[in-house]
């Protein structure tokens, strides 16, 4: 292959109407909020007020990051919203009419703090406190779905908590003594008629009664509630379409208020008397009082300077390169555009300049002559071509394309083109009538690469057998035949010809060595490959043959002398048997290019490699990757870092000098054409591999056509991810997932934390150490600060000055922490509350606590279990399954075989991908026992196995393989279940396509059903636990864990019927030996 691919139009959308800074009709816009006669929303990360009755808003704020989630005072004077005018998100308070924003909050800056991240936004403001004198907004610590609730006093200060686990979307009574609220916010998820664990209901809290009280109790998503008078109002999808609905709290009765059928109502809000929401792009205004829903014609003038073309050097977004014959110019794919460029000087030539269309792949043919590339320029991905020299105009080759292109080379005579795609074929286009024939369709999966013959009749790729193991296959152009190469017994990739046509290079896992485990007798395979070649020709002798000391005749490398390519001869018959392993280290090799001459470079462990038959020796060449120009006497490798460099083909450990200048790769970035090809592109990557056909019954043209009128009104990056949510949404499937590519962000600016609970002293304004959060000293990162020994910082101590800045000159501690993550700073700190007697400390504050105070969680769970069980029940907790999932199972399971029973905690459990191997370790029964006279323990066979009762804790923030843990749990049989019902997403994805500004959408497109019966399992319900207990949010917050006690009283009445394993038999004999 001649071309590095580095990562894997008319769009019938039209291009996105200019709107310039002329007043024009108002769409996407967005968490509208309205007091009196005052609207006040977001539009393109900014605010924006109008009249409630509409007409032509005026910007009220204008920085780089996001001003969201506005919510005006009761009086209308001010508004409270999110922004990130210094850095982090936070919550800022402005006059209505605009002015300096003042930043009321100093939160810990949150790793997944972005408006087009599924968690959602940090620190969103939810809405004023009772007598307008403070904002409540809800915040999170991790990186999870759970926040909690806090307000703050609009002078700012330090916040205080509500004494809640947990709180979404909420809303006060009118007299301020109760509270109506979401404990859950999923709102920025792509899932639209949820019916999950995490569907939420309405709860009301009443401080005063000590009490938490479900409204709703509906399987669907019943949210954001506005308390009004007597009744409260919520948007839910019951019927399909999320309306408003309303409880009225004297009766108890709920009723439908809106019934509309298009768009759902999003994020709505209200002053007490009126609803304003979102709606298909627009705001709508909603009067209790009679019970209509009206459109606010609302028209803005913005310069959407976030929208606006640039002209920008492209070079670090290199997706693809490609060489012409002798390496004098390069073919490279970059953001969406191909690129002509010269290796020493000479012109760089934009060969495409078509910013709505995401043209990728692009390869030069053999002679030179040619470019050819992948683009969905007219709609579907097609193959195009355009001669090299500068004016010759591109062609679309193919037509008709009924799915989407993977990857595309030239045959090395040029007189073919060989592409596959994701209905798992490949096909051969004639270059001059375009032409199309199937040459293999393979039904297991796609072919994603393959090589030529240096005669070009010959492909080699790979396909999996039935038994799922990849053989490599060499197809036969002439006859239409293919054929096996290797054996089904083992995993084979990466073919590759020799130049000369008389060997076959690839990558096969045959080399078995075991590694044996450290906490078990048991073991794993890694690293299984090696370099391999097949002898083509049945008459090819082995170059591995053993010589009588004689060097051999040199062979002459296929670019010297005689310039007809000879016929690739392959003898299918016996070829297995002509199999010889080239390399005595283990690993992933991927062949790259093989000379005639016996040498083979590829590519392993992040750099090029050589291997030569001559010394039977590997030589390591360069870091980064390398392709071959046809001729096969340059190389050009693109670093690690992203510098070109062309050389000739090395031979030995080459030092890389005079990179390719890459300053002329300027090409114009149109969003309002390549927003709408993004969005396109991704309507097809669902069409082309959702997990089913039906793509659910769904209309998913229709679907597109619903979405695609607001895509003229984008304004950011952020409004087509918006925009693209909602659409994947549809399709109802919980891992439809779509991140941003290029958008323009804020520096951040690490807040610094202390690992403590912190709470200034009323009196001299110092701050009070009221809890020092306990770390782990031997992890570095479970260090707390103010715990590392010898600090000689205790609970109760006062922090009088931070780098010699009194604290008490300050209403809240972290305004002197800003930026402190990591950075050495100096305590000054003392016993009182006072300048006298202090003692200063160097700590190095941290960027995030949520590890610290899970761990204690963790240990106080381990604490609790083996003091209320005497040491008889063990506690595991699995925070994930992935890596640390697995770890911290591991370090938690093999201590505690010894005991009677088990309590598994799967609650919160993000997933992964590793739960099949916990549950075979849970299902493991002992067959056999064993003894030793030395010793007074005995062991079981298999290893490492627990006997005794299990009990399993989930929650409705099980997800993911987290789901599939519980159901495996419990189809296995393996004990009781408790909690409340898991979060219901177990459709798999995968890596995103290579999208022009790297947009990540993840398409749905594997799951699981049950082995027993055939039927579909888990998604969009979760699993039901065997005893329901849903933790009561006052006790919960009062310290109590309502599940875990149930599980520790289940365990303990399961240990009474535990039948403990038989103990060493009476010795034996000579009579007992049969003798």
């Amino acid at each position: 292959m001649k071309r590095l691919t580095i990562i894997t139009a008319a769009l019938g959308l039209g291009a996105i109407a200019a709107q310039g800074a002329v007043a024009a009709e108002g769409r996407l816009l967005r968490f509208p909020t309205i007091a009196g006669n005052t609207i006040v929303f977001s539009y393109g990360g900014d605010l924006y007020s109008v009249d409630a009755n509409g007409g032509e808003a005026r910007r009220i704020t204008s920085h780089e990051g996001n001003e969201i989630f506005p919510r005006l005072s009761p009086d209308g004077s001010r508004v409270a919203f999110t922004g990130q005018y210094d850095g982090n998100t936070e919550v800022y308070l402005m006059p209505v009419t605009g002015g300096d924003p003042e930043r009321l909050t100093y939160t810990a800056t949150n790793s997944r703090d972005d408006l087009g991240d599924r968690m959602g936004p940090n620190n969103i403001v939810i809405t004023w406190t009772p007598g307008g004198e403070g904002v409540l907004y809800r915040n999170r610590t991790g990186s999870g779905f759970d926040g909690k609730l806090w307000t703050v006093a609009d002078t700012g200060g330090m916040p205080e908590r509500l004494p809640l686990p947990e709180g979404g979307f909420a809303s006060y009574s009118p007299d301020g003594k109760r509270m109506a609220y979401n404990r859950v916010m999923r709102e920025f998820r792509n899932w639209k008629y949820y019916r999950g664990g995490m569907a939420d209901d309405i709860w009301i809290y009443d401080p005063a009664a000590g009490s938490v009280t479900n409204i709703t109790d509906n399987p669907a998503q019943d949210i954001i509630p506005m308390w009004i008078g007597d009744e409260i109002y919520f948007i839910s999808d019951r019927d399909m379409t999320m309306n408003l609905f309303c409880y009225d709290t004297t009766t108890g009765s709920t009723r439908k208020v809106t019934d509309f059928t298009d768009y759902d109502i999003k994020f709505p809000s209200t002053d007490g008397k009126t609803i304003v929401f979102e709606k298909g792009g627009y705001i709508y205004r909603y009067d209790p009082a009679t019970g209509q829903s009206a459109k606010v014609d609302i028209t803005l003038g913005s310069d959407r300077v976030m929208a606006r073309p640039e002209r920008r050097n492209v070079s670090d977004k290199l997706t693809a390169v490609s060489v012409n014959p002798g390496a004098t110019r390069l073919a490279l794919t970059a953001r969406g555009e191909v690129f002509d460029v010269p290796v020493k000087s000479g012109v760089t030539r934009l060969l495409t300049r078509t910013p709505g269309a995401n043209d990728r792949e692009a390869v030069w043919s053999p002679d030179g002559s040619t470019i050819a590339y992948i683009s969905d320029l007219g709609g579907e991905t097609e193959i195009w071509v355009k001669p090299a020299e500068s004016t010759g105009e591109a062609r679309r080759l193919t037509s008709g394309a009924d799915t989407y292109i993977r990857t595309l080379d030239w045959t090395p005579d040029s007189k073919a083109i060989i592409y596959t795609d994701r209905r798992n074929r490949m096909v051969e286009v004639d270059p001059a009538t375009g032409a199309k024939k199937t040459l293999v369709t393979c039904p297991e999966s796609e072919i994603r690469s393959f090589s030529f013959s240096p005669d070009s009749r010959w492909i080699a790729y790979t396909r999996p057998d039935k038994n799922t193991f990849r053989v490599v296959y060499l197809y036969d152009r002439t006859t239409g035949k293919e054929y096996p190469v290797t054996e089904k017994w083992y995993n084979s990739s990466g073919p590759i010809f020799s130049a000369d046509g008389k060997y076959l290079y690839f990558n096969s896992d045959r080399d078995f060595n075991p590694t044996y485990g450290s906490l078990e007798w048991n073991h794993t395979y890694n690293n299984l490959g090696g370099l391999y070649m097949a002898l083509l020709a049945a008459d090819t002798p082995s170059p591995l043959l053993p010589t009588d000391g004689e060097t051999p005749a040199a062979t002459k490398s296929t670019d010297e002398g005689a310039t007809a390519v000879p016929a690739t001869v392959v003898d299918p018959d016996g070829i297995q048997g002509r199999i010889l392993l080239l390399t005595d280290r283990n690993g992933y090799y991927s062949p790259l290019y093989a000379d005639g001459a016996g040498n083979v470079w590829y590519s392993s462990r992040g750099g090029v490699s050589k291997y030569s038959l001559s010394d039977r020796k590997d030589t390591e060449i360069c870091r980064g990757m390398m392709v071959v120009d046809p001729t096969g006497k340059k190389a050009v490798v693109v670093a690690n870092g992203g510098k070109i460099y062309v050389t000739p083909l090395p031979h030995s450990k080459t030092e890389l000098t005079n990179p390719v200048d890459l300053s002329d790769m300027v090409a114009v970035i149109d969003y309002q054409q390549e927003w709408p090809q993004i969005f396109d592109e991704t309507w097809r990557a669902f069409r082309d591999g959702f997990y089913l056909e039906n793509m659910h019954g769904v209309d998913w043209q229709a679907i597109k056509e619903k979405y695609a009128p607001l895509l003229p009104y984008c304004a950011t990056r952020y409004d087509l991810n918006f925009i693209i949510g909602e659409m994947i949404a549809e399709l109802a499937c919980g891992h439809a997932y779509v991140n941003p590519g290029e958008v323009k962000q804020i520096e951040r600016i690490g807040m610094g934390l202390l690992g403590a609970d912190i709470s200034r002293d009323s009196k001299s304004g110092y701050y009070r150490i009221d809890h020092i959060i306990p770390g782990a000293p031997y992890s570095a990162s479970l260090k707390s600060p103010l715990s590392e020994p010898g600090s000689g910082v205790a609970e109760g101590d006062y922090i009088i000055a931070i780098d010699g800045v009194p604290t008490n000159t300050t209403d809240n501690i972290y305004t002197l922490l800003a930026g402190k993550a990591g950075v050495l700073t100096e305590l000054t700190v003392a016993s009182n509350p006072s300048a006298k007697g202090t003692r200063k400390v160097v700590v190095e504050p941290i960027a995030d606590e949520e590890p610290l105070r899970h761990y204690n969680w963790v240990t106080g769970n381990i604490r609790k279990v083996e003091e209320a069980t005497d040491g008889r029940v063990g506690y595991i907790y699995i925070p994930d399954m992935g890596p640390d999932g697995l770890n911290e199972f591991a370090r938690y399971f093999y201590p505690q075989l010894d005991k009677e029973a088990l309590i598994i905690d799967d609650r919160a459990n993000g997933g992964g991908n590793v739960s099949p191997m916990i549950i075979e370790r849970l299902l493991r029964k002992p067959y056999r026992m064993t003894m030793s006279r030395t010793s007074s323990q005995v062991g079981t066979i298999p290893d490492a196995t627990h006997v005794g009762p299990k009990v399993l804790l989930i929650n409705k923030y099980s997800a993911s393989d987290g789901d599939l843990f519980p159901w495996s749990f419990k189809a296995n049989k393996l004990g009781t279940v408790i909690g409340t019902r898991t979060w219901g997403g177990i459709v798999g994805i995968s890596g995103p396509l290579p999208y022009m500004d790297g947009t990540d959408v993840r398409v749905p497109f594997f799951t699981n059903y049950d082995a027993a019966t055939g039927e579909w399992i888990v998604e969009n319900h979760g699993v039901d636990p065997d005893i329901l207990i849903d933790n009561d949010p006052i006790r919960e917050e009062a310290g109590e864990d309502q599940q875990l006690d149930k599980a520790i009283q289940t365990a303990l009445e399961q240990i009474k019927d535990r039948k403990p394993l038989p103990g060493v038999p009476a010795p034996r004999t000579f009579r007992d030996l049969g003798l």
